[in-house]
């Protein structure tokens, strides 16, 4: 009888483990659970609506933040074959980022244009400066809070670390094989010479001259003038409205109001599109918070900046790079 007690005890254990093990396995599903569910925080509509779309942080292919150039694209698909949704209003507060997911952004936000015939709205914050200032020029119309910096006209290119005197003098040789004089140019080992400085430039004179155009062609306005405008240098609201960047200085609700009524509703429902990524169990494990991983959602303080690669980058982007 002692026996049989002592075995069945035995047998109790490892059911006692395994139920242990079944609630870790529920409890990481349901982890993962809500990461998938912190990453989409779009908001549908049943009726006819406008659709604000978020474009905040750095432009780019994913800045870790609030920008995921995938989730707009997807985003605006998903408007333009919706009948429901009867214009677009852009919520925008970037600093600009990367050449090719700024023009990627403004072209198909120009798609959306042609397809669905239906009016975009600008609502700028904070910034819509270099490349957020670029995608701002798809909408009919740009309004600005009076606190916003826009402008930022220009293309940057780097950055080109040059280490050679500093190898030089801790005697230190680097060596490497190369078929041509230009193919390791922008290298950290040697400065660049005045031909790879002059295709560097060509480089980022076309990509101006192309955002030279895109203003010109949303703004109405002369290339000329354009260029003037284009040092580089940011414009206050103000500003910017005085030069023609902007056509007027208003919140973002004031906006959202004047889309309403120039779509003649005195009210029409609002879907919101907006990304924020998805904050981990191991970034809360990290802060010594795992019970925030459930009650917090996304990170509220995670940094967004420009991914620093091994080649130049080719950017739209105001500020520290």
């Amino acid at each position: 009888m002692k026996v049989e007690l002592n075995e069945q005890e035995y047998i109790l254990k490892p059911k006692k483990k395994k139920n242990s093990l079944k609630m870790i396995v529920i409890l990481l599903l349901v982890c993962v659970g809500v990461a998938f569910l912190t990453v989409d925080t779009g908001t549908s509509a049943v009726g006819n609506h406008i659709a604000v779309l978020d474009i905040m942080g750095t432009i780019s292919e994913n800045d870790g933040y609030t920008y995921d150039q995938q989730y707009l694209l997807d985003s605006i698909d998903t408007m333009m074959e919706d009948d429901s949704n009867k214009a677009l209003l852009l919520h925008i507060d970037t600093p600009g980022g990367t050449v090719y997911e700024t023009d990627e952004l403004y072209l198909k936000i120009m798609e959306y244009k042609a397809y669905t015939n239906r009016p975009v709205y600008a609502a700028v914050e904070n910034y819509a400066a270099s490349g957020g200032y670029y995608v701002a020029c798809a909408a009919d119309a740009i309004y600005a809070n009076r606190n916003a910096t826009t402008g930022s006209i220009g293309v940057i290119m780097g950055d080109f670390l040059d280490l050679s005197e500093l190898l030089d003098n801790i005697g230190v040789g680097v060596s490497y094989v190369a078929t041509g004089p230009n193919k390791a140019m922008g290298n950290s080992y040697e400065p660049l010479t005045d031909e790879q400085r002059a295709i560097y430039q060509e480089i980022c004179d076309e990509s101006f001259d192309q955002f030279v155009g895109i203003i010109a062609e949303g703004r109405n306005m002369n290339e000329a003038d354009v260029r003037v405008l284009a040092d580089g240098r940011v414009y206050t609201a103000k500003q910017a409205a005085a030069n023609g960047l902007i056509d007027g200085i208003e919140a973002f609700q004031t906006t959202l109001e004047r889309l309403t009524a120039d779509l003649g509703y005195d009210t029409i429902e609002v879907a919101h599109y907006s990304y924020s990524a998805p904050y981990t169990f191991m970034d809360y494990m990290m802060l010594g918070d795992p019970i925030g991983y459930f009650t917090k959602g996304n990170a509220a303080n995670k940094q967004s900046s420009v991914a620093i690669d091994r080649q130049p980058q080719l950017l739209m982007y105001y500020g520290n790079w």
